[in-house]
């Protein structure tokens, strides 16, 4: 059993929270908002009054914060100093790959180990413990993240050094962002053809075309019906999350002079999105849109 402190029991964070409560670790968790922290009361995980509190005595903090500005701070304010020498500092957030190499180097040097480890697959891979984490660090600190990581995800990669794990997640999700796009651009076009939704779909699924944006994430209903276009676009993944992550990428481009036309273009689109009415719906809703021409 490890002792473990949870910070940051949102949508994604509770359910891994509650994954390493079920392996039979102990887990104290910390939110500063008052519905999450009702929520991790309700589901049996006993929330601390401050970070601080939290981590201490904790032998790995996990952290998953909206952005790398709150990263940054709790480390500086409170997690480092509250924690014992030698904590594992796991840091779960989507952040820019220079906040995550920052965040590392504040733990090195306040005496603490460090992985940054974000995640992909979403709520429901949340709460089924089927998550892909990559995971950037030393050898030995992925080792020693390994088996918690291993409770609450399916696949675990190693990228390499501090930073590399938010490399990983960054390209990621460019490449989905314009693959979502590309597929609502699609079936509009095939809509406007006269093309039947299920019979785009029954060819694109076993062509050249295929992708998880088409066959997981279906932006139009019917022919996945597990697809958030079938519950009225409710993410899922919102529209204002993909914005941040290109967002991301985009500083991530600019910063290595990357020729990235595609990851631009995405990062308007789905700014845009987020500006309107797609910021709580989730990112495959792009397509509406895309139907009335505001991209």
């Amino acid at each position: 059993m490890t002792r473990i402190a949870f910070l940051g029991l949102g949508h994604m964070g509770l359910p891994m929270a509650v994954n390493l409560v079920s392996a039979g670790h102990e887990v104290h968790g910390y939110d500063l908002v008052p519905a999450a922290i009702d929520a991790a009361t309700a589901a049996g995980i006993p929330v601390a009054g401050s970070g601080a509190e939290a981590v201490s005595g904790a032998e790995v903090v996990i952290t998953m914060f909206p952005a790398g500005r709150h990263v940054i701070a709790a480390y500086q304010d409170e997690l480092l100093d509250a924690a014992a020498p030698g904590t594992l500092f796991i840091e779960s957030s989507t952040i820019a790959v220079d906040e995550a190499r920052t965040a590392h180097r504040l733990a090195v040097d306040a005496g603490h180990r460090s992985v940054d480890a974000p995640v992909s697959g979403g709520v429901v891979g949340a709460e089924a413990g089927t998550l892909a984490f990559m995971v950037g660090g030393s050898g030995d600190d992925f080792e020693a993240a390994r088996p918690l990581l291993e409770v609450m995800g399916k696949r675990i990669v190693h990228c390499g050094g501090p930073g590399l794990g938010q490399a990983a997640k960054v390209c990621n999700n460019m490449i989905l962002g314009i693959s979502q796009i590309a597929v609502a651009e699609a079936f509009v076009l095939a809509e406007r053809l006269g093309l039947e939704h299920q019979a785009m779909y029954d060819v694109v699924s076993q062509a050249s075309g295929q992708c998880w944006a088409l066959t997981t994430n279906c932006p139009v209903p019917g022919p996945v019906p597990t697809s958030p276009a079938n519950r009225d676009y409710l993410p899922g993944f919102a529209g204002a999350l993909m914005a941040k992550d290109l967002g991301l990428a985009l500083q991530a481009i600019e910063g290595t002079g990357t020729d990235a036309r595609m990851g631009r273009l995405a990062q308007q689109i789905y700014a845009a999105f987020a500006e309107g009415d797609g910021a709580g719906r989730d990112f495959s809703g792009i397509i509406t849109d895309i139907r009335v021409g505001d991209v």
